[in-house]
């Protein structure tokens, strides 16, 4: 895939929508692009991130494993991300990703984030909000199920 094609695709996404031409052209130029084959793993649970991944083309399987069981969490297609976390903390990954088809990545670190911000303040701005309002999308709807559960197990009250 080559910048103007990758550039069209990433202009099409909710985190790149505000980027204009030269926000675009520096941040393809400072992220790394990254293959993954199906089946393999781009990142495995408890290791530790230092980067988050945008996928660009295909799809991955985002899997928490505990005590020998595999919950499948999401799947994820172009335009999704994760490892967002990693940007902001050294702790471990929280779940196993794994291609589930042939996978075109960006890979973002903490660098990419500090060297766009050095060139365009603007557009590391927006990049960091727009994750921030998925973060927070996510964040609701796993207090939603949370609070689902209990109330489903709660006695019901006259």
């Amino acid at each position: 895939m080559n910048p103007a094609e990758l550039g069209t695709i990433l202009q099409g996404m909710d985190l790149f929508h505000e980027f204009n031409e030269h926000e675009m052209e520096a941040f393809l130029s400072l992220v790394e692009p990254v293959q993954f084959a199906t089946g393999e793993t781009v990142v495995k649970q408890d290791d530790h991130g230092d980067c988050m991944f945008l996928i660009v083309g295909g799809t991955a399987r985002v899997v928490h494993r505990r005590d020998g069981r595999y919950i499948e969490l999401s799947v994820l297609k172009c335009g999704d991300f994760f490892g967002e976390l990693a940007l902001v903390d050294a702790g471990p990954r929280s779940a196993d990703v794994i291609a589930l088809e042939d996978c075109s990545l960006l890979r973002l670190s903490q660098a990419v984030i500090r060297a766009l911000a050095g060139v365009y303040p603007s557009a590391a701005f927006k990049l960091l909000i727009s994750v921030g309002r998925v973060m927070v999308a996510r964040l609701r709807a796993g207090n939603q199920k949370y609070i689902d559960s209990i109330l489903l197990c709660a006695p019901a009250k006259d």
